[in-house]
């Protein structure tokens, strides 16, 4: 697996400066990108002179969402500035209770970055491709993960912050609904059915999950926006089920609101054909 073998080969460590150098080695030292950025043993954050990390984006802020099989690439980018300009950076997440211990670990694909300069500002941009079946190798690494970077100069000064922002790794969820009799007669029940279910990243499969509020919602027919009618908690395998009034016609579907573990879902409306 990629995550183990990179934690295995930088000790459970994660140490940007490690590779911080004086202007006059810069010349020869590793740059961002790939392991070789952050090897090393692990060190606090570190700044020499006056290099600033003032923005760091993932996914462009969107929570990254992976599901059982199917790998995918996000952005990343390193906002500084430095009197003499920025050289270089780069961007890894890690997961775990000490960056001198992670248990997942992500790094860029790049060598070095594409860097756009304005000014003292410059932004330089990597990729990181995440393979659900070899990075996201237990369920327990969805959640909140760490982001570190570290930007060189041009002078030899650089900055490094082991955790400069958190950013959320989630399971991809599904939500399937089914509202019947269809059609119906007007006043008599309708039962509402449905399930939600996750990636389980252990199995490579989807799982109920269990135990979750999840909305029913109705939208009438030529109109365009939905109405909460109640809550109903998910089943020990995810199922949901739960009767109402057939009252005109309309869709109706179940809308999860998400965790920090799981993005939010809604199904897609099923029409009923009231008479």
């Amino acid at each position: 697996m990629r995550i183990r073998a990179t934690v295995a080969a930088v000790s459970g460590a994660l140490a940007l400066s490690a590779l911080a150098v004086p202007a006059a080695q810069a010349e020869d030292a590793p740059k961002a990108g790939g392991l070789s950025a952050f090897s090393g043993q692990a060190q606090s954050d570190d700044v020499v002179g006056d290099t600033k990390i003032t923005n760091v984006v993932i996914n462009g802020g969107k929570n990254i969402v992976l599901g059982t099989t199917a790998a995918k690439t996000i952005t990343v980018s390193v906002t500084a500035t430095d009197n003499s300009g920025i050289d270089d950076a780069d961007v890894a997440l890690w997961h775990g209770s000490s960056v001198d211990d992670p248990d997942g670990f992500l790094l860029t694909n790049e060598e070095t970055a594409t860097c756009t300069a304005s000014s003292a500002t410059t932004t330089c941009k990597h990729t990181i491709t995440v393979d659900p079946q070899a990075d996201l190798y237990k369920n327990s690494l969805a959640g909140t993960w760490k982001v570190a970077a570290i930007a060189w100069a041009k002078d030899g000064d650089y900055m490094e912050k082991d955790a400069y922002k958190t950013h959320r790794v989630q399971r991809f969820s599904k939500l399937t609904v089914n509202a019947a009799p269809e059609p119906v007669v007007k006043g008599k029940p309708i039962t509402v059915t449905g399930k939600l279910s996750r990636a389980n990243w252990e199995t490579s499969t989807y799982a109920g999950y269990t135990g979750q509020p999840v909305k029913l919602q109705f939208r009438k027919a030529g109109t365009s926006t939905y109405t909460t009618l109640k809550t109903v908690t998910t089943n020990s395998t995810g199922n949901l089920k739960t009767t109402v009034t057939a009252a005109s016609d309309g869709y109706w579907r179940w809308s999860f609101a998400g965790t920090s573990t799981t993005p939010a879902v809604s199904a897609a409306g099923d029409y009923v054909d009231v008479r």
